[in-house]
């Protein structure tokens, strides 16, 4: 699922606000939360490095892992630094995060699949007939008049 993190600063008032979004559909992008923070905090936290920042905007209801903090950390560095800046938007996709599959590919030595095929997948008709012939297999007839039709 893809993810946008924006971080907005509001100086005036001394605050950080940090709004997630996700992708739902494509195209659809819908917001999640809305967390506010000292901006002063947060600044301060960022300058000390990624683990004073990740303690610093981790709460109850925003909690990225290590790998998306990191992430949020490395693109918000020279954001925090600059007073210019005002806003800042992360993205990512948590795809990313999962690791990668090796294709799996069947080699012809590996198994022999036409020979088992051909040792296990022959029945005789002699041996359809014997088991045609059992004492158990139920018979139907269209003159069956009884009460249960099974």
């Amino acid at each position: 699922m893809k993810q946008k993190i924006r971080f907005e600063k509001n100086i005036k008032e001394g605050k950080l606000i940090i709004l997630e979004s996700s992708e739902v559909d494509p195209g659809i992008v819908m917001p999640l939360l809305e967390e506010e923070y000292s901006l002063e905090g947060v600044v301060k936290a960022s300058a000390e490095g990624p683990a004073a920042f990740r303690k610093c905007v981790r709460r109850k209801s925003f909690f990225p892992t290590t790998d998306v903090c990191m992430k949020l950390f490395e693109g918000t560095v020279e954001f925090f630094k600059n007073e210019a800046d005002q806003v800042v938007t992360i993205e990512y996709d948590d795809a990313d995060t999962f690791p990668k599959e090796e294709k799996f590919l069947l080699e012809d030595d590996d198994v022999e699949l036409d020979h088992i095929l051909e040792d296990d997948g022959e029945t005789s008709e002699d041996e359809i007939k014997e088991i045609d012939a059992g004492e158990d297999s139920l018979g139907y007839s269209p003159e069956d008049i009884s009460e249960h039709e099974n």
